[in-house]
């Protein structure tokens, strides 16, 4: 009998970006040849995500002051109006 063997998730979404590349690796063993430019694009990828966390961050902050100044405007007019 056969040794048990898992599937990765990683696996399955690079047998489903390209079955050959993922049939040539895990099933002939064979590695690629591009390594230096497979993980220069890792890197990249990597950089990229960072960056988009950053953003996602940097946009919520500016949410949540322009909510606090939109309510420090209100309050203001309501001190203003109000005659206090």
């Amino acid at each position: 009998m056969s040794e048990e063997r898992w599937i990765r998730a990683s696996e399955i979404q690079a047998y489903g970006y390209c079955a050959r590349a993922w049939w040539l690796r895990h099933i002939q063993g064979l590695e690629p040849e591009n390594r230096e430019a497979l993980e220069a694009g890792t890197a990249g990828h990597l950089r990229q995500g960072r960056q988009v966390l950053r953003s996602q961050g940097l946009r919520q902050a500016a949410v949540a002051l322009l909510v606090v100044g939109l309510i420090l405007a209100v309050l203001a007019a309501i001190q203003i109006l109000g005659g206090g």
